[in-house]
Order: C-alpha cells, then structure tokens, then sequence
C-alpha cells in the first residue's frame, strides 16, 4: 500500500468474509497510467495510507448470491473491475451518468479509498480486490490475456472520448494530441466510426517511438511538433482542418492552443487531458469565436465504451499484444513508477502492468 508519498510497503490485510452481496477477486493484472504515477508521488493528494490501483483484472474467488445475480458473473469468471462504483437508485446512475453518482461519485473510487475503511483491500495493488455491492463488473472475453485486457480502461476512454463526446463520423479528419495509450486508443476509436484521416502529434524525441506504433495503428501522419508546425503539416496533407481534435496531453498547456489551431471553423475540440496549469500559451480566445469552435470537456468512461473495448481487444484488428510495455511484481512497483513519473534512469513505458 502507499503510506506516504514515494513510500509502498507491503502489508498483510486479512481476506473479507462474503456475503450475498459482494465478493472477492484474485488479481492477475492491473494497468497503471499518469493518475498511478501521480499518487506516487504525491502530485495527486489521497486519502494516505491506501491500495493503489484501478485498471483491475481478475478472477471471480468467492461472490454471494445476489451479487452474482445482479453482476450476472460466477465464482471463476475472468472480470474488469470499473473504477466507479454506483448505487443504481440515484437520478444520474439511472440516467446512465454513474460517474457522478450522488452516492458514490469520485470520492471512493477503487483505487482511492484509504485502507481504514474495511476490508481495506480497495485497490488492484494486491492479491486479492474487495468488491463491493455497487461495484461495477465487466466479463472479460474468453481467450484474452489478463495483461492484455487492463486496456480496458484507456481504450474505453479512447472511444468515449474519440468518438461518443466528440461525435466523430465517417470521412472525418481527426487529430489527436498525445502519443500515449490513451491517444492510441483515441486513434483506434476513429478508426472504429469510420474517420478518413487521423494524425497524431508528440513532442521531442521520448516520442518518436510512441509515434511509430501510431503509424503501425493506422495514423496517416505523424508529426513532433518541435520540429514540425502541426497545422501546416495537417493543411499539406489532407489541404483542409480538422473536423475533430482530442487533446489527451497531460501537463502540457501550450497544447489547447495548438488544439483550437488545428480545428476547422465549426469543428469540435475534445479536452481529455489535464494541464496542471492555468496557464495557456499561445491560446487566443477570439479563435474560439471566429472558428465558431465547439469545446467539450471529458472525464471517465462509461459501462457501453468499456464493453466495446473489450471486444476489440478480443477481436485482434489492432497490435495491442504487440503494445511496448513493461510489467512489475508488487515489490517492484515503485520502481516502475519512478520511471513512469519520469525520476528514474528508464524511459516511460507506453504500457505498464502490475502483475500480482
């Protein structure tokens, strides 16, 4: 568990009793992303001390018999474990919006609650994940590799916010800002709906890998925008804008300028990811205006865009086995994290995995 900033331990916490409306999951993979990193190091403040980790994947152990029929899983059953849980009553989990459930919403989301709050085992740091009555399941496909299925979560992202919020439609030219996973998946979304040109952007040479798995994806053109002005690598390729831009840099604030340049007059911007700043440079409001530019702000995922995740993961048309990645014991997590947070000697990887 993380007791203190930079600080996991192991921790021996005993194994819940189940009852006819939870169970227990033994863990074999959960991904980790910017959000893991950023609690690690303390940039992202949390209920210390607790057990990390909210891209689970694992195996149904012991499950009572309303929760089974409610999740419509059996003891045994491969599941993804959903990062929010929902109370189902309330007016947004009945609209289908449980992200902002009146319950529940972001304060006890798996992976961030403190290990105080019995049984303690809320995050996929561990052997074992609680799951709890309002948890939120999704039957992972037979034949997927564990690892392979924690892209659940950044590749459910990718399509709600690549083509669900942005209303991405057949013909479009789109482009996507950030070369991580979660761009990946982004681009593979407007794949999915059909869009006519993707280009994917980074910045500097810790990119430059990240770009060329975008090529492999099925990117038109990719562009390192400290060697190349984006718009006018998008205008001489396509000799138009693009109808959608999807921004899902983190702690890069000079990129939502960059977005509403790259857009079309009448086009939508996406903002997915956080700047950490309130800073904006090279961003002019009035092109807001005169390009009559629609913004739209995304956080989360949804239950229908976790689904259609797991099934293309399933399905094969794209390299996600191929992904770089590298994966961590328990006791060699905070290793990982180190380099993912950019503080150690090996470069990020585009794909990491704890595997309990």
């Amino acid at each position: 568990m993380l007791e203190s900033p930079r600080r996991l331990v192991r921790r021996e916490l005993p194994l819940p009793e189940v009852g006819d409306d939870d169970a227990l999951m033994r863990v074999e993979a959960c991904g980790l992303c910017g959000t893991d990193h950023e609690q690690f190091t303390g940039v992202l403040p949390s209920g210390l001390p607790f057990v990390p980790g909210h891209e689970s994947v694992g195996v149904i152990e012991a499950i009572g018999e309303r929760a089974a029929e409610r999740w419509r899983v059996a003891a045994g059953d491969r599941v993804a474990v959903e990062v929010f849980q929902s109370c189902r009553r309330c007016d947004e989990c009945r609209s289908g919006e449980y992200r902002r459930c009146r319950l529940h919403g972001l304060g006890d989301m798996y992976g961030f609650v403190p290990v105080d709050k019995p049984p303690g085992l809320w995050g996929g740091y561990a052997t074992h994940q609680y799951l709890a009555r309002d948890s939120m399941l999704l039957r992972v496909p037979p034949g997927l590799d564990p690892v392979t299925a924690t892209l659940f979560n950044p590749l459910g992202a990718g399509i709600r916010w690549g083509a669900t919020v942005a209303g991405t439609t057949a013909g479009d030219v789109v482009a996507v800002l950030g070369p991580g996973v979660r761009g990946l998946s982004v681009l593979v979304a407007a794949r999915e709906v059909g869009a006519g040109f993707v280009m994917m952007t980074g910045r500097g040479p810790s990119d430059h890998s990240r770009l060329e798995v975008a090529r492999r994806f099925g990117a038109e053109l990719t562009v390192d925008v400290e060697e190349q002005d984006p718009v006018a690598a998008l205008r001489h390729a396509t000799g138009a804008l693009a109808d959608v831009v999807v921004d899902v840099t983190a702690k890069a604030p000079a990129a939502f300028a960059q977005a509403v340049g790259l857009v079309r007059v009448g086009g939508t911007v996406v903002v997915a990811g956080t700047r950490g700043t309130a800073d904006t440079p090279g961003f002019r409001p009035d092109d807001v205006v005169y390009k009559e530019v629609r913004i739209l702000g995304a956080l989360g995922v949804d239950t229908p865009a976790y689904e259609k995740a797991l099934e293309l993961l399933a399905g094969g048309r794209y390299p996600f086995d191929d992904l770089p990645r590298r994966t961590a014991r328990l006791d060699d997590v905070a290793a990982l994290l180190t380099d993912m947070s950019g503080e150690g000697s090996a470069a990020p990887p585009m794909h990491a995995v704890v595997v309990p």
